[in-house]
């Protein structure tokens, strides 16, 4: 069973705002691009993971460091298509 302070549950919760946002952006809303800027439903995924980090307190940090590392890789992800390198 795992544990509430775990990095691997800090990863699970990390990735679950960039899926939603992934799934209903990239496939229910094909070509919606919110003022000009594609990559807003994606940074509004990553507020939220934030917001989640806040939430959750210092009490759990490394479920906080799993939340940190999702999201930093997802915006090197986003990062990366954006550029379309």
């Amino acid at each position: 069973m795992l544990k509430k302070n775990n990095i691997y549950l800090g990863i699970a919760l990390g990735l679950v705002f960039p899926a939603i946002s992934w799934l209903l952006f990239g496939y229910l809303y094909k070509g919606v691009v919110f003022m000009h800027k594609p990559a807003i439903p994606y940074l509004v995924a990553i507020a939220l993971n934030l917001a989640v980090m806040k939430f959750i307190g210092q009490q759990q940090n490394k479920t906080a460091q799993g939340i940190m590392l999702s999201t930093f890789l997802f915006m090197i992800v986003i990062f990366l298509l954006v550029l379309k390198f």
